[in-house]
């Protein structure tokens, strides 16, 4: 909580108006304002409205009052300020909470949350009347973000609103002291939304090796048995996924740690309310499927987050009462994967399925609750600081991420890949949930939709709207259609920025930006760049000696190119067809690097791990981006540092003696040598710059960071050298973050405008 601005009342009568501001409707708030009020013998009344939730208290225990309701909030409340000022008393003799009042919105509404535990023990109670109902919910739990339209958070503005309660779900809403009063998306079998195919049905088709598209929380998902290469690849060609991981929901925590290594900050991570898939070390006897994660030693791993997610393991499980059960789960694993056509936006629409999916999937499993807004599973890496989003979606979202101050209201479209939108409000920035890559209409589409929402829900009136500096992004595009004036804010500026916007860093802030891909303003590729940055401004201090980049963007799919640009810039370009004889064209391509035909320079990082990647042998070429990087973090056991590295005249890191080395070497010891003398480099680069301008605090941003090997061990040997290190916790340390620091950047450039 940031605030309680204090009037004190004495021990006599009063009269207190209150406001609270934060996450404070949909979450049971006004319940525990009535049983609180209860509690203090007080009379008044409590209301939603467009600023959060507005109450009066009259009695003689109204600091008490106050020091409970700020101690001791629901469970899902995120209180951001208590204010209250003394009034006249008015004599009333109740307590009561009235119907919410419209009015600009300016507070917020939680993201989906996984079943509570109340809910959990009546799905599996048999003398329940929601037992086994797949929608069960109450005001601790269930879809709050993808069932709504706008604020006041009430049913009619909800996909709940075409059902209308039964008399049992009815009395439990009106009840001030039911854990469902006003428990906006409550419902019973009854009176409720329905599946249009029965659980046995779907646990019988996954048991005979089925391809099931299930509609979930934010979108439908794709299942089939994790340990059946046979389905697993069948996936594969109906989805047109020819390697990028699958990821696998299990039962519980007893059953992840049977196919993967779940240490404490990971068990935390799975069992969150958040429910993300979280990235772990796969075991070797994990049974699973190797066309999982081909060439990775790792898996994503989920626990259910929806009743209809455990409902299909208490199936498999003999319909068992009671949760014990799920302390020795059944051994069953399954694929679950987002629904969707290759690269465009996950299905949430029944009509699209049974469109879309008719090819992928054998059978579609329905329900009439509408998702009205599309939201991905997030994706996470446990870290012994925090998680680190790879995707940032389901369960985050819209949790708004807090500046140091209030700031002007700006919008920011992102990039090119992997592209969020961010909208601010006062101190609060609101990242978006993952919208995809800009490379096909229905996403761009997507993308026109999600800004159009998250304007609406979060109630800005945006003054400016920021881009990424390249010229052809559909989202730079989309920025100038708005009709605001446009900031536009180059890519590694913004992945920096996003750090110092989640810090709340204010004033200069050294930082590396290490990634795949950025335009820079000399138009050049950058990707691997020591900056110096402070709110709207950017200095460029070094960067990563460049190499060529043969073919332009055609060398992130194909690795071997660039290392045939570092054996050329080795002077060993007569390597170069005897290394790759499967590349029709890498007998012409140290000609072609020579008379620099479509061969931009480049200091990105990510292609310079494509270059050992390829020069070690472990990929040559890539189905995703980034998938040479990570066979190669795979192999790595144990960094091994070196000096295999120098700086150019201008001060850039030249790693060409690093290729010479990597070119001699096996896979496994190459990988080892690359990352542990990277690391070493690289935080040398950035102490020596930290300490010639007198500062302690710098900053990593950039898609590499997603290399654990790489993270790590920058942040434990800046650390030993005495620098603070911050590092993006909040928001993708990948392009999934740049909208973040687009609009802080923007912010900035508006206040000094």
């Amino acid at each position: 909580m940031d605030a309680l601005r204090s009037h004190e009342p004495a021990a006599v009568t009063a009269r207190l108006r209150v406001r609270v501001r934060g996450l404070v409707q949909g979450v049971g708030f006004r319940p525990r304002v009535y049983t609180l009020a209860q509690r203090h013998a007080l009379t008044g009344w409590v209301r939603n409205d467009g600023e959060g939730v507005l109450l009066e208290v009259e009695g003689r225990a109204t600091r008490a009052f106050l020091a409970d309701l700020a101690h001791a909030p629901p469970p899902l409340a995120r209180i951001d300020a208590i204010e209250h000022d003394p009034i006249p008393t008015q004599g009333e003799q109740a307590f009561r909470i009235d119907p919410s009042s419209a009015g600009a919105a300016t507070t917020r509404i939680g993201p989906d949350t996984v079943v509570c535990d109340g809910c959990l023990e009546e799905l599996f109670d048999p003398t329940d009347r929601r037992w086994r109902y797949p929608f069960l919910n109450c005001t601790h739990c269930g879809p709050r973000y993808t069932i709504t339209r706008g604020l006041p958070y009430d049913r009619p503005r909800t996909a709940m609103a075409p059902f209308s309660m039964c008399e049992a779900c009815a009395r439990e809403y009106a009840d001030p002291l039911d854990r469902r009063f006003h428990a906006q998306p409550t419902a019973c079998p009854d009176c409720g939304p329905q599946l249009s195919v029965p659980i046995e049905t779907v646990v019988t088709a996954l048991a005979a090796g089925a391809i099931v598209a299930i509609k979930g929380l934010g979108g439908y998902q794709l299942a089939c048995d994790a340990r059946d290469s046979s389905v697993v690849e069948r996936l594969r060609r109906r989805k047109h996924r020819d390697a990028k991981p699958f990821a696998v929901m299990v039962a519980s925590l007893a059953a992840a740690s049977r196919i993967a290594h779940v240490d404490d900050q990971a068990a935390a991570l799975l069992a969150a309310r958040e429910r993300p898939i979280v990235l772990l070390p796969r075991r070797e006897d994990s049974g699973l499927s190797d066309a999982l994660a081909p060439g990775l030693d790792t898996v994503g791993v989920m626990l259910p987050a929806a009743p209809l997610h455990y409902l299909l393991f208490h199936e498999v499980a003999g319909r068992p009462s009671g949760t014990a059960w799920l302390d020795a789960p059944p051994d069953v694993a399954w694929v679950m994967t987002s629904a969707n056509p290759a690269g465009q936006p996950l299905v949430i629409d029944d009509d699209e399925a049974r469109a879309s999916l008719g090819g992928i999937a054998d059978l579609i499993v329905s329900h009439d609750r509408g998702v009205l807004v599309r939201n991905d599973d997030s994706v996470v890496q446990a870290d012994r600081r925090g998680p680190v989003f790879v995707r940032r979606a389901r369960g985050y979202v819209p949790t708004p991420i807090h500046l140091d101050r209030d700031r002007p209201p700006v919008l920011a479209l992102g990039g090119y890949l992997k592209t969020t939108i961010c909208v601010t409000r006062g101190r609060e920035a609101y990242l978006s949930q993952h919208v995809g890559d800009l490379d096909d209409h229905a996403t761009r589409r997507f993308h026109d939709e999600v800004r159009e929402h998250l304007l609406a829900l979060v109630q800005s009136t945006p003054i400016a709207v920021a881009h990424d500096l390249h010229p052809d992004f559909p989202s730079t595009r989309a920025a100038r259609s708005v009709g605001l004036p446009t900031v536009a804010v180059q890519h590694h500026h913004a992945h920096l920025a996003a750090v110092a916007a989640e810090h709340r860093h204010t004033g200069p802030l050294l930082g590396l930006a290490l990634d795949g891909v950025g335009y820079g303003p000399d138009g050049t590729i950058w990707g691997g760049e020591l900056l110096d940055i402070d709110g709207a401004r950017y200095e460029r201090l070094a960067r990563l000696a460049p190499l060529r980049q043969p073919g332009g963007d055609r060398a992130a799919l194909e690795p071997w190119r660039m290392a045939a640009a570092a054996l050329w810039a080795l002077g060993r370009g007569e390597e170069i067809e005897s290394r790759f004889p499967a590349e029709r064209s890498a007998p012409a391509i140290a000609s072609v690097i020579e008379r620099r035909l479509n061969t931009p320079e480049t200091s990105s990082l990510g292609r310079m791990f494509d270059a050992a990647a390829a020069l070690l042998g472990v990929a040559t070429t890539s189905a995703y981006e980034g998938e040479a990087a990570m066979r190669l973090e795979a192999l790595v056991r144990r960094p091994v540092t070196s000096e295999a590295f120098g700086f150019t005249p201008e001060g850039e890191l030249d790693l060409r003696p690093l290729f010479e080395r990597l070119a001699g070497v096996d896979a496994q010891t190459g990988a080892e040598l690359f990352h542990g003398t990277l690391i070493h480099a690289l935080a040398g680069w950035l102490e020596d710059h930290a300490h010639g301008r007198g500062r302690s605090t710098v900053a990593l941003g950039g898609g590499c960071l997603l290399n654990r090997v790489l993270r790590q061990g920058l942040v434990e040997t800046l650390e030993a050298s005495g620098l603070t290190v911050l590092t993006p916790r909040l928001a993708p340390p990948g392009d999934g973050g740049l909208s973040l620091g687009q609009a802080w950047v923007a912010a900035h450039t508006v206040e000094g405008s």
